[in-house]
């Protein structure tokens, strides 16, 4: 994992710990909505997830980015669960969802526990938001794809994340 990831060229420091392919995930929990936490291992047991991690859900990029993934849910079947992580409020999230037709992935929000930002190692200090990665785990638990990008205004590579989710 990287100490820093840019902002349009800016480094920025990352704090947390480091995920590495062929690990066991950690469990984090989030936020699902203000008053309900819920916990990676319960959202994907015995299940395939990809969790995409973005900054913001009102940036470019991260709308994009989630769309992308709530489209190609549909083509990879229930034994796959599509999981979308950022430090925006759910209600913020849930309005969102809403407006953009987006119901095939889990919203989540690292907002109040910052656990999942730790925990993978993409808590921007300088920003409180998470950075921009996208993570594939295996139903038994294993990291399939881990990419931390390292531009935080580019696009993860969607085609890598969705051969290894279907691999």
């Amino acid at each position: 994992m990287p100490d820093t990831v840019n902002f349009k060229g800016n480094p920025l420091h990352l704090e947390g710990t480091e995920v590495k392919l062929g690990e066991k995930a950690p469990d984090f929990t989030a936020r699902k909505s203000l008053a309900e936490d819920v916990s990676l291992s319960a959202l994907a047991a015995g299940k395939t997830a990809i969790i995409s991690s973005i900054p913001s859900i009102d940036t470019g990029v991260c709308d994009m980015q989630t769309r992308r993934f709530n489209d190609e849910a549909s083509k990879l079947g229930d034994d796959v669960v599509i999981i979308t992580v950022s430090c925006d409020l759910p209600p913020a999230q849930a309005r969102w969802c809403g407006a953009a037709g987006v119901e095939n992935l889990v919203m989540l929000s690292d907002y109040m526990h910052h656990d999942f930002g730790a925990r993978y190692g993409l808590k921007i200090k300088e920003l409180g938001v998470n950075s921009r990665a996208v993570f594939v785990v295996a139903a038994d638990g294993t990291l399939k794809h881990v990419e931390y990008v390292g531009e935080v205004t580019e696009h993860p590579n969607y085609e890598a994340a969705l051969a290894a989710a279907k691999g």
